[in-house]
């Protein structure tokens, strides 16, 4: 269980305490709730924790540039009781529901579960992915504009990723804290 190697006296250092406010994903149809969410165990999450300073979250930024270093048990298998992939699932406020299908093996050098510094580099990368194709569609009616993303509002580089959640059978859904306040 990864729960065991994070310290309880991690913190928030950097960035803010407010957390991008996402739907949590759940299957459309009851037989696909019953099928993907209600017949299967959940795992329990996958935090992100750094040290120096100690702190919940990785930036996005750094996994991008891969300043992966400080991410506490950085090397340690992930996704392990997963099939070969799982699907990334945002759930943005303002946007419709996003999801990448990602490698949760490592088909190269030892076979097995990807780490966890690799599992942020796909998240990185979907999370990348997701404000490209976002930047230049509309906030749904009624959404808080400060939610917007794109370059002139919140980027990558504007985001923590503090925790990966099991949310059904095959799907997971990263949740994010801001570097800065939104206006």
């Amino acid at each position: 269980m990864l729960w065991k190697s994070i310290p309880a006296e991690a913190i928030v250092v950097t960035g803010s305490n407010r957390y991008v406010p996402q739907r949590l994903y759940r299957p459309p149809t009851e037989a696909d709730k019953e099928r993907y969410l209600e017949r299967i165990s959940l795992s329990a999450p996958i935090v992100f924790v750094t040290k120096e300073p100690l702190e919940w979250g990785i930036s996005l930024e750094d996994v991008r540039n891969g300043k992966t270093l400080h991410l506490v048990d950085k090397d340690a298998p992930v996704l392990g009781d997963c099939g070969p992939s799982i699907y990334i699932r945002i759930n943005w406020p303002g946007y419709p529901s996003f999801k990448r299908q990602i490698s949760s093996r490592n088909w190269r050098k030892m076979k097995g579960p990807i780490t966890k510094a690799k599992l942020a580099q796909n998240i990185a990368k979907t999370t990348s992915q997701f404000i490209e194709k976002m930047s230049n569609k509309p906030l749904e009616a009624g959404a808080e504009r400060s939610w917007k993303v794109g370059p002139q509002h919140i980027k990558l580089e504007d985001l923590i990723l503090v925790s990966l959640h099991h949310v059904s059978k095959g799907s997971w859904q990263p949740q994010f804290r801001l570097r800065r306040d939104v206006a």
